[in-house]
């Protein structure tokens, strides 16, 4: 661990500039049409909110939710997830028997067990993004499968499907009568990606190139006229182990909040990034991972991870909430002690880095969110 946050912040500024996930394509590309944020309505409710990255519930997991249960894996954090009005994650497996593995050969293929879904019953998910580099593993079957128990099970999902334009619609879900609508993308594989007839998932290069983004901003608009109250955009983005967005992903992220989103969700790189409150609305870089059994770097401590509560009203989003987690043994843990500290300097020198202050508060860290300026 490094010693005094003043090292830690420099550490962070630099990364912030020498970090190359990606650039964008066309920098001088039109300006975004950023539609005027929604009003929030005098009688609307404040909901939370649940996010986290990466959960992978196949290999190891899948052996420890048959053998103890599916409530195990989420150890004392399942009280958290399941007192959220609504649960969103990145399904990083396929849930199915059928399928062979993709070829050319990956270096790891994710696919649960169907008894894993039980695990995402019992900790309350109500929707997980499918848009990312694993759903597809087992092919077009496995995807299919995977899609079918999830609408058996009343999961909502988005990101994936028998088609391209299946692949491209949005999710709703509904909470204390407000309507949160999910869009999901990845920028990877390529050969995962849906076409006009065959199953895959909703691809897209991190460009301002209004030949792509176009895509992006019509997603926002079509969920927004759909009726959603907020608008979460979820991507699964990056390269493994980068700790902080490029510039181009920085940007691209800008692009995404003024095309009409509320909260940005990204993940991928298996351990979260900074997060920046951009004109009132909060960019969750890269939310890490919530569970896995993969091996841990002791550089970079994926086993030390973070739990995203967003509270929202219908228009604005009001205050992120951050839970410091520990995966040990294929399962949750609440952080205390010096594991907490370690992920909570983490996270205050990362966030800093984008001028985003939080605070202790017990066990968890707080952002207040202003209203942004139109």
């Amino acid at each position: 661990m490094l010693n005094g946050r003043a090292s830690l912040h420099l550490l962070i500024l630099l990364l912030l500039g020498a970090c190359a996930h990606g650039n964008i394509s066309n920098p001088e590309a039109p300006p975004s049409h950023r539609p005027p944020t929604p009003t929030p309505d005098a009688t609307c409710e404040t909901i939370t909110l649940a996010l986290a990255g990466d959960t992978m519930l196949a290999r190891y997991v899948s052996q420890t939710i048959l053998s103890e249960g599916p409530r195990h894996i989420w150890g004392d954090v399942l009280p958290i997830l399941r007192e959220a009005d609504l649960s969103l994650v990145n399904l990083e497996c396929a849930i199915a028997e059928s399928g062979e593995p993709f070829t050319p050969p990956r270096v790891f293929y994710f696919r649960a067990v169907p008894e894993a879904i039980r695990a995402l019953d019992v900790a309350g998910i109500d929707y997980v993004t499918l848009s990312n580099n694993h759903t597809m593993d087992y092919r077009a079957p496995a995807l299919l499968e995977t899609i079918g128990r999830l609408d058996e099970h009343r999961i909502a999902h988005a990101g994936a499907g028998r088609n391209v334009e299946e692949a491209a619609q949005h999710a709703l879900i509904e909470a204390k009568g407000i309507k949160v609508g999910v869009v999901a993308f990845a920028d990877h594989f390529e050969e995962y990606a849906a076409t006009e007839s065959d199953p895959g998932t909703n691809v897209i290069p991190i460009t301002l190139d209004e030949a792509h983004f176009r895509r992006v901003r019509e997603s926002i608009q079509a969920v927004r006229a759909a009726g959603a109250d907020l608008v979460v955009f979820s991507i699964h983005w990056g390269p493994n182990f980068a700790r902080a967005p490029s510039q181009g992903f920085v940007e691209f992220a800008h692009a995404v909040m003024d095309a009409g989103a509320d909260i940005f969700h990204g993940h991928s790189a298996h351990v979260f990034h900074g997060i920046e409150i951009y004109r009132g609305k909060p960019i969750l870089y890269d939310t890490g991972d919530l569970i896995d059994d993969y091996t841990i770097d002791r550089q970079y401590r994926n086993d030390q991870q973070l739990l995203f509560l967003v509270h929202a009203t219908c228009g604005q989003v009001e205050q992120v909430e951050l839970f410091p987690v520990w995966i040990h043994r294929l399962q949750l843990h609440r952080a205390s002690g010096d594991t907490f500290d370690e992920i909570a300097e983490r996270i205050e020198a990362l966030s800093l880095a984008f001028g985003t202050e939080m605070r202790r508060e017990g066990d968890r860290l707080v952002i207040e969110v202003q209203p942004g300026h139109p």
